[in-house]
């Protein structure tokens, strides 16, 4: 109640009953009756129109109250409308434009707004930047640059410094993804090791970037798509190193790039990666690669910025990724998409995720493996025992611009050096990477004088005295050692194998070296070099003996130089070994050598049993995962759940031509000897006049591999 109402209620309480006093002393007699209720009456009606004007007062007075209060929440929501209103605009622009047109739009809209409106407009969202770490190195650091706090990036020019970042994001992409990869296998057979090797290929480049402190974009490309190169494994890895060898051919000498240059270097990377293909085939990690640049080129003007490149060729790689199964059959078959196509997908979000501010944590999982370390049983090397053979060193050196410049480096030189301490000398230069294998009593003579002129990216020392080494370690053997000290002799022999068996049958046939490799453990660049390195000898052939090996080799044979190196496309073993011992290496020339070889090859039909990973349909066989697969080149041709009545089919297959009279059977080495018998039974009630030869290759994964001629 209000004061006035309270004094007014106080006065009527105090002043009536006097008023009636007065009135009964002047008229001391009583009056009528009807008198008396009249003035009671009015006297009830006069208080009633009090308290109902009293009433009105304080419900008008609240009400004034009340309307100010929601005057005041009008007020203050009418101020927060234009901010509301904009922000939902924004929101909606942004989402079916381009970042930067809805930003101008608002910017647009916002001045033609009175002044206070402008000012609810919502501030622009800061981007996303790294997260902060106790500590940086010198190339985090120079990447960020004088970036501050809240301010968007807008990159116009690309250093080696913040590329070196995009790298490293790139593969730790790569490298949390890799099953995912593995996982898009056409076949169902346990060979999807995609993104394995696409990991180890880029792992390999950025290894090579940790010997290196520059800004110099082209140096620092150079250093690492050379590094990938060496490493490449697999078809997709050598294909993925290609790619950033020609970007890297397209930006030769240039220290920074805006997104035109960057453009240029991408369609040069993508011609490259063509190029390396012998049959180029669409549908794959060449069409994803081709479609996303030639897209992300079109876009390019005068406004572009590298992170619009980027961002344009993410969206495409995506979108190119999802048609591979229109373009390529055998992918909507399967129900897959590329599984190349989508490594490379996942590397180049990597890059484009770091180059707008994100911080990519690498996973504790290492893709590369470890290094074997020789074991030394009891006995074979102890305080008493001599160094009668030294130490097998090899480095692989990337020469440093700044310590060659006032001491330039002399290949020649080198080797005269090396004969002062050792012996198997293996020497060469590629570009700025110098590749020795030299056995020599001290190693460390050889380092202290390579790092006058630059800085290791891989040290190999292994004590060839020791009994106990890896099967591939040729260098501690004592005849290597003389016969280094040879003439090269003419022709020199490398074949990949799985298996003790079958690398002991292709040692029989000649082979002077054994590259271990196989379905699921391809051998890089790298290894293929490092076993040319050991034969002395003007013509080395290469036998793959994989279909997915055959690149790696073939990358390998161009890079070296102290021999001419001849790849024989053998796509399995059972091809390497017919055309292996069709080859008359004592008279014939290198061509006609080959000639032989191919002719062989074209004689056979190759074929094996595998387990089946996975339900597929393919070709009109249907498969469920766990059964026995029986394959023809690359075609599964039965399937079933018994594992001998599947591989019984498969021969009956293989057979059924009348023109082939012999075979050859490999036991892998999870076929029991129980197996073993029922198929040598098999063959002699089935096939008696067919001459069947039994090795006992002891090969991973396929029970039983077959070469039929």
């Amino acid at each position: 109640m209000s004061k006035t109402t309270d004094k007014d209620n106080l006065d009527t309480g105090i002043n009536e009953p006097k008023s009636n006093k007065k009135e009964a002393a002047k008229k001391p007699k009583a009056e009528k009756p009807d008198k008396v209720e009249k003035q009671k009456a009015e006297k009830k009606k006069s208080e009633k129109d009090k308290i109902a004007k009293d009433k009105s007062k304080n419900e008008n007075k609240a009400q004034e109250k009340a309307n100010k209060k929601s005057e005041n929440k009008a007020k203050k929501k009418g101020e927060d409308q234009p901010k509301k209103k904009a922000e939902d605009q924004l929101k909606k622009k942004a989402e079916d434009q381009p970042k930067k047109k809805a930003e101008d739009q608002l910017k647009k809209k916002a001045e033609a707004q009175p002044k206070k409106k402008t000012e609810a407009q919502p501030k622009k969202k800061a981007e996303k930047k790294p997260a902060k770490k106790s500590e940086k190195n010198s190339a985090e650091k120079k990447a960020e640059g004088s970036k501050k706090s809240g301010e968007k990036w807008n990159i116009k020019q690309l250093g080696g410094y913040l590329f070196a970042k995009m790298m490293r994001g790139g593969a730790s992409e790569l490298r949390a993804n890799a099953e995912e990869v593995n996982k898009l296998n056409v076949f169902p057979v346990p060979d999807g090791d995609t993104g394995d090797n696409m990991s180890m290929t880029i792992e390999s480049g950025v290894a090579s970037l940790d010997n290196i402190d520059t800004d110099d974009l082209a140096e620092v490309l150079k250093v690492a798509s050379r590094g990938m190169l060496l490493g490449a494994r697999g078809n997709s890895g050598v294909i993925l190193s290609q790619f950033f060898a020609g970007m890297a051919k397209g930006l030769e000498n240039v220290e920074t790039a805006d997104a035109k240059r960057l453009a240029h270097a991408l369609e040069i990377g993508v011609q490259q990666a063509y190029t390396s293909v012998m049959t180029p085939t669409e549908g794959t990690i060449l069409t994803v690669a081709r479609e996303a640049v030639e897209y992300a080129v079109s876009r390019v003007n005068s406004k572009s910025t590298v992170q619009s490149l980027f961002s344009d060729l993410v969206k495409e790689m995506n979108a190119s990724l999802e048609r591979t199964p229109e373009i390529l059959p055998v992918l909507g078959e399967a129900g897959v998409v590329d599984s190349g196509g989508a490594g490379l997908l996942y590397i180049i979000d990597g890059l484009n995720r770091v180059l707008n501010g994100e911080d990519i944590e690498d996973e504790e999982t290492e893709i590369l493996p470890k290094p074997k370390v020789p074991s030394a049983s009891e006995g074979s090397f102890g305080p008493d025992s001599h160094m009668d053979f030294g130490y097998c060193t090899e480095l692989l050196v990337q020469l440093m611009n700044r310590k060659i410049k006032d001491n330039p480096f002399d290949l020649d030189a080198l080797k005269l050096y090396l004969v002062k301490y050792g012996d198997s000398i293996v020497a060469f230069q590629t570009e700025s990477i110098v590749k020795i294998h030299v056995h020599t009593l001290r190693p460390d003579k050889i380092m202290r004088y390579m790092l006058k002129f630059g800085d290791f990216i891989s040290v190999k020392v292994e004590n060839m005295s020791l009994q106990h080494t890896e099967l591939n370690n040729e260098e501690g053997k004592a005849e290597e050692k003389k016969e280094e000290n040879l003439p090269k002799k003419k022709y020199g022999i490398v074949a990949v194998s799985n298996g003790e068996g079958i690398s002991n049958l292709f040692r029989e046939l000649g082979a002077d070296g054994i590259v271990n490799g196989g379905q699921t453990n391809n051998p890089s660049t790298n290894d293929f070099l490092d076993a040319f390195s050991r034969i002395n000898a003007e013509n080395i052939f290469v036998f793959p003996n994989n279909g997915n090996i055959i690149m790696a080799a073939s990358q390998a044979a161009e890079i070296y130089e102290n021999a001419k190196v001849y790849v024989v496309p053998t796509k399995s073993i059972g091809a390497g070994y017919v055309a292996l011992a069709s080859m008359s290496f004592d008279s014939a020339e290198p061509d006609q050598l080959m000639a032989e070889a191919e002719d062989a090859i074209g004689r056979i039909t190759s074929a094996y049993v595998s387990p089946a990973v996975r339900d597929a349909d393919i070709n009109g066989v249907h498969v469920t995962e766990g059964d026995t697969m029986g394959i023809i080149a690359k075609e599964i041709v039965i399937s079933g759940p018994d594992k001998m009545t599947s591989t019984y089919g498969l021969i009956d297959i293989l057979l059924a031509d009348t023109g082939k009279f012999m075979i050859t059977i490999f036991y892998g080495k999870d076929a029991t000897t129980e197996e073993r018998d029922k198929l040598a039974d098999y063959m002699m009630a089935t096939y008696p006049s067919i001459e069947a030869y039994y090795v006992d290759g002891g090969q991973e994964i396929y029970p039983f591999l077959f070469v039929a001629e």
